[in-house]
């Protein structure tokens, strides 16, 4: 009768946590301030500020020294664009110049994080890119990791870029937080959903997926997932290490298997 109790008493404790303001701090730790900005690393770059539903959004976009084609780079839930050098740096070396962008409440970009803001802050890089730039959709890569996997899903099912990369995403947050709080009904309290298997069938640029099966925050099976739902033409890349850092972790194989997957897409000059 004492187990029954507690159970009962976490399950309330969790379900306010997850109904509360808690829940924007659960699936949004943003982080203000910036540690670091690419002119520490010898780049040109230019700061980009977006109008988005009466608030700023940031970003830099950060040219490659022999560009073949532009990244659209949609980061994970945690930090912001200023903890991105190393994944910044691999993309250029395959010579592709980055837009990589902050959500609302993060870095610079003014106003709070939410799955709607995501979607907005997105779409209003790529209009920077196509409208703005005069960049051909046709040449822009769609790059998300983690949760910018479901924010990058979300704009390639509208849109045609060049090829579309989901790294170590979830099929949905709803999915993702049931099996992390299996005994919370976590479909009728979690807000923000993001349902990037919703989405991916819609798909029709080249799909990428990479995930790890060491991954400890979303399992493999995500990404298998997926990758069984993407449409053809797709390839899967398993890449080794934890959730944050198995692109780091994996190395030379991990730049190697990108390079294979882009060259016929964007030969460049």
């Amino acid at each position: 009768m004492v187990w029954i109790v507690v159970l009962g008493a976490l399950i309330l404790a969790g379900a306010a946590l997850l109904a509360g303001g808690a829940q924007r701090a659960i699936v949004f730790p943003a982080m203000r301030a910036m540690s670091w900005n690419p002119a520490e690393a010898g780049w040109d770059y230019q700061d980009v500020f977006l109008a988005v539903d009466g608030q700023t959004t940031h970003g830099w976009f950060i040219p490659a020294p022999q560009s073949r084609g532009v990244l659209l780079y949609s980061h994970g839930n945690g930090g912001n664009i200023s903890g991105r050098m190393g994944g910044i740096a691999i993309w250029r070396g395959l010579g592709f110049d980055v837009l990589i962008y902050d959500y609302g409440g993060y870095g610079n970009s003014t106003g709070k994080p939410s799955e709607k803001r995501c979607y907005q802050d997105i779409r209003a890089c790529w209009r920077w890119l196509v409208e703005e730039q005069g960049i051909p959709s046709e040449r822009i890569v769609l790059f998300g990791r983690s949760l910018g996997g479901a924010v990058a899903a979300d704009l390639a099912a509208d849109v045609t870029p060049g090829a579309v990369i989901l790294e170590s995403t979830f099929t949905s947050a709803v999915s993702l937080g049931k099996e992390a709080f299996p005994f919370l009904p976590v479909s009728l309290l979690l807000r923000h959903r993001f349902d990037t298997a919703s989405k991916i069938a819609r798909l029709t640029a080249p799909v990428l997926v990479v995930h790890s099966p060491d991954d400890d925050v979303v399992p493999y099976h995500h990404g298998r997932a997926l990758f069984e739902q993407a449409p053809e033409p797709k390839t899967f890349l398993e890449i080794g290490g934890s959730h944050n850092d198995g692109y780091a972790e994996t190395g030379e194989r991990y730049v190697q298997s990108l390079r294979s997957f882009l060259d016929p897409l964007f030969p460049g000059e």
